[in-house]
């Protein structure tokens, strides 16, 4: 690859989204923004998504299938999903998991009659946590968060719980995908001042860079490159571009960037 591709942005509206979003997305500020997307060209797909969430609200409780239920399905792939909280307000709050071992069928009851907000674990996210979030595993981003979300590219959430809004639930497609369990997944972090690979599989890779990449894994490809707070390589903050392999592991920045790539 000769140089950086930047990537198309798509600003998203949402119910429970933003207005006083950080001018360098280039939003508008009538706009109640929730999600900003990074769209590969239309020559080539991707199968990894960067965005970056904005949320005023609680989003709806939701759960996504893994590869294997996912193409039964007839999807190309499941989702796993993972999260950097880039920002974190007075307010803020998210879900993961549940309190306790609970069975699907008990999930879906809860998620009919509203229960299902006391199942979930909320807890009180801080500026730098990441948390991995493995497909069957049921969430809910709160008020008070800007996330940088990258995930394996499908559109395939179900919803359970959507606090009254006039949007479908998918409670028969999730029924035999969700697993009420307490969250703990061992690449659950914080990051801070050091360069550290976040993911290296097994659906793609993730790191977290100051001033330069950690020691990135061979065979990568696709990589997309997000500079966090200064420009790097000639991409500024608020936009994405694909980079090659043998560039995105000679980037240098006196700021913060993430990479991330397929395998």
């Amino acid at each position: 690859m000769a140089g950086p591709l930047k990537l198309g942005t798509k600003i998203v509206d949402k119910p429970w989204g933003r207005r006083d979003i950080d001018p360098r997305f280039g939003t508008d500020r009538d706009r109640q923004v929730g999600e900003i997307w990074f769209e590969p060209p239309a020559s080539r797909d991707l199968d990894l998504m960067c965005k970056y969430l904005f949320t005023a609200e609680r989003l709806s409780i939701q759960v996504h299938p893994d590869d294997a239920t996912a193409q039964a399905r007839g999807y190309v792939r499941g989702k796993d999903e993972c999260w950097i909280i880039l920002d974190a307000g007075d307010d803020a709050e998210l879900g993961i998991g549940t309190l306790r071992e609970v069975s699907g069928d008990e999930v879906i009851a809860a998620a009919k009659d509203g229960s299902i907000v006391d199942l979930l674990d909320w807890r009180k996210p801080a500026v730098g946590d990441f948390i991995y979030n493995p497909a069957g595993t049921i969430h809910a981003l709160g008020p008070g968060l800007v996330v940088l979300e990258i995930q394996e590219a499908a559109d395939l959430t179900y919803r359970l719980y959507d606090y009254g809004r006039p949007r479908p639930l998918h409670l028969d497609e999730a029924c035999d995908v969700v697993e009420g369990r307490p969250h703990e997944h061992r690449l659950d972090t914080r990051v801070g001042k050091t360069s550290m690979l976040l993911v290296a599989g097994p659906h793609f890779g993730v790191a977290w860079c100051v001033g330069e990449p950690p020691v990135l894994p061979q065979g990568i490809r696709d990589v997309q490159l997000l500079p966090i707070d200064v420009a790097v390589g000639g991409v500024d903050p608020g936009e994405c571009a694909l980079i090659g392999e043998h560039e995105a592991r000679r980037l240098r920045s006196d700021g913060i960037f993430v990479l991330a790539w397929s395998l």
